[in-house]
């Protein structure tokens, strides 16, 4: 989380709080063409640009907790309306929120993520994708399914759960 943290910093000090104006649809369309690259190259074995998926999955995470400030806060008419300060603090709630629920699924599900494949996580991205879209086109009026916000927790989720699986891969 930190190395996530540390890019949307970054990007935050290159760009200033531009992705305030995205609308929570537009968030999940972002959230998707990062994961259908993931998956893309997951299938080819090769990309055609010098982008492996780890920094992919550090896009999931970023735009999952963009997507929450936004359902939180709603979205800007113009891109200058958050301080970096103010942006960064709500980037900590959110991933502090999305952790602590981690923690509680963890505990009830007894870490099955750690006997996952990468590949599994990107799946199951892509269905929460679907769901979320899904869910916007009901514009919220589902019958039993969690909000938006939830389905953007669990894409964050199990997008740390892939860099967490990337980096212990790597340093075999």
């Amino acid at each position: 989380m930190a190395e996530c943290r540390t890019l949307f910093a970054k990007k935050l000090h290159d760009y200033g709080a531009a992705w305030r104006i995205m609308r929570p649809s537009s968030i999940t369309d972002q959230i998707f063409i990062k994961a259908n690259r993931i998956r893309s190259i997951e299938i080819k074995g090769v990309t055609m640009v010098d982008e492996g998926i780890r920094p992919e999955f550090i896009g999931i995470v970023n735009y999952a907790i963009i997507g929450l400030i936004q359902l939180e806060l709603g979205f800007a008419e113009k891109a200058d309306e958050m301080s970096a300060e103010d942006a960064l603090a709500c980037y900590d709630r959110h991933a502090e929120a999305t952790l602590q629920l981690m923690l509680r699924k963890n505990h009830d599900y007894d870490e099955a993520w750690r006997s996952m494949r990468v590949s599994s996580y990107t799946d199951l991205i892509l269905m929460k994708i679907f769901r979320t879209k899904q869910i916007e086109s009901l514009e919220g009026g589902t019958l039993v399914s969690e909000g938006i916000d939830a389905n953007y927790m669990d894409m964050m989720n199990y997008a740390v759960f892939g860099l967490i699986k990337l980096t212990f891969e790597e340093q075999d």
